[in-house]
């Protein structure tokens, strides 16, 4: 049985499985517990309607992230930064963003590869970085 946060989905035949994909097909994300083990947010793919799992990180790293890179960008107070934030819509060239990975380097005590590095494009991606590699790391 998989739930699916707003609704509960079991697949025992074709009628009820054509049932819950009716349910679940405006779904854009979500939540999925499975055999005890929680993911914290699922991406449906429009397309291909196949989710793609992702872990969100703690609000804590976000937050820190987000602080990071207005120091980095010498953004204003009053300049909202958020885990949706692009560094581009921010005003951050390459080099930018070549600066704010090494201040994040130092503060969290991590060592980003070059190509994860070039794969953060918001807030979120580089929380969701720092995450995996803290977690990795202990």
């Amino acid at each position: 049985m998989a739930s699916i946060t707003g609704s509960s989905v079991t697949m025992s035949c074709s009628l009820k499985q054509n049932q819950a994909l009716n349910r679940v097909s405006n779904l854009k994300m979500s939540s999925l517990s499975f055999k005890g083990i929680s993911f914290s947010s699922i991406r449906l793919n429009p397309a291909t309607r196949r989710p793609t799992i992702t872990c969100a990180a703690k609000p804590e790293t976000v937050n820190k992230v987000c602080e990071i890179v207005k120091k980095q960008l010498a953004l204003s107070a009053e300049t909202e930064v958020s885990g949706e934030s692009k560094f581009a819509a921010l005003g951050a060239d390459s080099l930018d963003t070549v600066e704010i990975v090494m201040g994040l380097e130092e503060e969290f005590g991590i060592s980003v590869e070059e190509d994860s590095a070039q794969s953060i494009a918001t807030v979120q991606d580089a929380a969701d970085l720092i995450e995996d590699l803290i977690s990795k790391k202990a």
